[in-house]
């Protein structure tokens, strides 16, 4: 049975008008009770229907969603989860614009955020690229009164009201930890691939990435970062030059997309079983390599649960309603041959 207002009140030990004025994000309720409040929401896991009443004043929502173009298996499995929001837009009475935009191109995304302005829509979700002229763009869109949600890649620097996406420096730590326990007495460098640094999400991870393996490995060298914007084909490139420049390369590290690259690179060269590889995303690609053996584990996150995520929290700051960070918090999965969820195909 779903927790009611009821529920709440119980839980808190307070009443079902001091409920209502936390759920409505109105004053009145001093700190320690709201707080209260706040825990009893968070710990029966109550999920406001705000969507029956805005049914029955006729409320609807446009969003924007902005996304990157480019051969991203995980990029498009997120356009396939907003086009399925889109899918549900007459139930759920939102009104979704989707732009897709050259990936890691700071000046188109701003572009396009300022187009998403003249639009006027309730929120706009992103994934963003921290640049400046971004940064500006969003700040725009917050000036008008206009919700930003990023997604994936956050942009902390900015006005934006919320992040759809995992803790990205944890993400690295966890890579840097797995991969440190699982070189074992193997000796040699580690390298680290990357799709771009212009993007958070990335430098968060090779920050997280560093910092571990240098506590659980600190014998392994890390190699420079190399740059493969998350195209498969220039991955694959780089990693087969990596595999000959180093002949006793002990692991890899792909903290962006790209994997169908990688996979190539270590499957051409004959040495997937004797190099660690780890990497982001459960894609069907990724899958195949980790039952396989190519692959030693993969971190994922859940992009319907971000892209739902978004909607919920553009509609929360359209109806000046409060957030509930236990519903919108992203986890992230770790996946190995022995624990991978049933194959939906």
């Amino acid at each position: 049975m779903r927790p009611t207002v009821h529920d709440i009140a119980a839980r808190a030990g307070v009443s079902l008008a001091t409920v209502d004025r936390v759920l409505n994000n109105r004053p009145g309720v001093r700190k320690v009770t709201r707080d209260k409040v706040e825990r009893a929401i968070e710990t029966l896991g109550y999920v406001r229907d705000v969507a029956a009443a805005n049914l029955a004043k006729s409320r609807s929502y446009p969003f924007v969603f902005i996304l990157p173009e480019g051969d991203n298996t995980f990029m498009r499995g997120l356009a396939a989860e907003v086009e399925a929001a889109r899918a549900r837009s007459a139930i759920e009475r939102t009104a979704i614009t989707v732009v897709f935009v050259p990936a890691f191109d700071p000046a188109a995304l701003a572009a396009a955020l300022g187009q998403a302005r003249d639009l006027a829509p309730a929120g706009v979700a992103v994934v963003a690229i921290d640049a400046p002229e971004v940064v500006a763009a969003v700040d725009a869109l917050r000036a008008d009164g206009i919700a930003v949600v990023t997604l994936v890649s956050d942009l902390p620097g900015s006005a934006r009201d919320h992040f759809a996406g995992v803790d990205n420096v944890a993400a690295g730590r966890t890579a840097g930890t797995l991969m440190g326990r699982f070189l074992g007495g193997r000796e040699g460098p580690v390298a680290i691939v990357a799709g771009s640094m212009l993007v958070r999400d990335h430098r968060d991870r090779l920050e997280g990435f560093s910092a571990a393996m240098a506590e659980s490995a600190p014998r392994h060298r890390l190699l420079p970062v190399v740059e493969g914007h998350d195209e498969p084909a220039e991955v694959e490139r780089l990693v087969s030059t990596l595999l000959a420049a180093h002949p006793d390369l002990a692991g890899i590290y792909n903290l962006g997309a790209g994997n169908r690259g990688l996979i190539e690179a270590l499957e051409t060269s004959g040495r997937q079983k004797e190099v660690c590889a780890i990497a982001h995303e459960l894609t069907p690609h990724s899958r195949a390599a980790l039952i396989s053996g190519t692959l030693d584990a993969l971190l994922n996150q859940d992009a319907g649960h971000e892209v739902r995520s978004a909607i919920r929290v553009l509609r929360a700051r359209a109806d000046g309603l409060a957030v509930i960070g236990a519903q919108e918090r992203i986890r992230i999965e770790i996946f190995l041959r022995d624990n991978l969820p049933v194959d939906p195909a």
